[in-house]
């Protein structure tokens, strides 16, 4: 299966039009079409549905699909990393993050390299661990923010010195947005859309005291912002981290923070024996000075609260 073949598939998935991939591609249409019929022959699957209007994919076509672009992403990128494996400090760094507010220490590193070397970019993918975990381990990023808790062992890893502060996403018309804060009785009985992963065996289980089948749980979400709208839309309450969602101004909804406080930890996390293109290397290096510079901006404030109290 040649990759110029998969691309040609990929437009006609993108286009859902044998006509308008072709017009795309630069090639006529009896051309991309015999193309995709030897696919399919060499497969021995219908990957594609042809339609009056529009074509569609076979339940194979969408595997296929999932995989090519899998495939031309990291091709793309191995052709990346040997263009820029010279003494230029340039190419694409691809980072895979949860969804927190720390992001913000990768985009001051990401800007302070860029000032410096202006033909490094950055490719960012938001997902849960699962999500993240999966790009790692085919190669398709070069990093990847996790938060806790999740088995980091068979990485190489770097600590982030942040905490986020787990709470309640809710409509502020919603009877619990009176509270200052939330404790765990006032989630038992109340319809709850949580993260898929943040509940069983979770610090924010043992904080709840009780399990998923005890609660009265009515969506799970992998991004917060999906399950900001079903808060919107009145379904019910969204545990989630802070400073993701903005609450402020017009927006209908407000944060509550759990008490007693509950917070999570991350750590941004790299395969190991990993081979690095020298923008990756670089990012890696001034990320660790960035967080090196964070703490001792911590003990230095620490150091000036404790001769304030003396």
């Amino acid at each position: 299966m040649e990759l110029r073949v998969l691309q040609y598939f990929l437009a006609v998935a993108r286009e859902q039009s044998i006509s308008g991939a072709a017009e795309s591609l630069h090639l006529s249409q009896p051309t991309l079409s015999r193309q995709l019929k030897d696919m399919e022959n060499d497969l021995g699957k219908q990957l594609f549905i042809r339609g009056n209007r529009k074509v569609t994919l076979t339940e194979e076509g969408m595997l296929l699909r999932k995989r090519a672009e899998e495939i031309i992403t990291l091709v793309q990128k191995t052709r990346d990393e040997i263009l820029f494996s010279d003494e230029t400090i340039a190419g694409k760094i691809y980072i895979g993050a949860g969804e927190t507010d720390a992001v913000r220490i990768l985009a001051k590193t990401a800007r302070q390299i860029q000032a410096e070397h202006p033909l490094v970019h950055y490719h960012i993918s938001s997902g849960d661990a699962v999500n993240v975990i999966e790009q790692l381990d085919k190669g398709l990023i070069d990093f990847g923010l996790l938060l806790d808790p999740v088995d980091i062992s068979k990485y190489n890893s770097m600590k982030i010195p942040y905490q986020d502060v787990w709470g309640v996403l809710m409509r502020k018309d919603a009877p619990l947005a009176k509270k200052e804060f939330i404790v765990p009785g006032d989630l038992w009985e109340v319809p709850l859309i949580v993260s898929r992963q943040a509940v069983d065996g979770s610090a924010l289980s043992q904080w709840l005291q009780h399990n998923t089948q005890q609660l009265h749980i009515v969506a799970t979400y992998s991004l917060i912002y999906n399950a900001s709208l079903m808060v919107d839309e009145g379904m019910g309450y969204a545990l989630c981290l802070d400073k993701i969602i903005n609450v402020t101004g017009n927006s209908n909804l407000c944060f509550k923070p759990l008490h007693p406080k509950l917070e999570i930890g991350m750590s941004l996390v790299w395969k190991k024996y990993q081979v690095f293109t020298k923008a990756a290397e670089k990012f890696l290096t001034k990320l660790q000075e960035m967080i090196d510079i964070h703490a001792m901006e911590l003990l230095h404030t620490k150091t000036e609260n404790q001769d304030t109290l003396k």
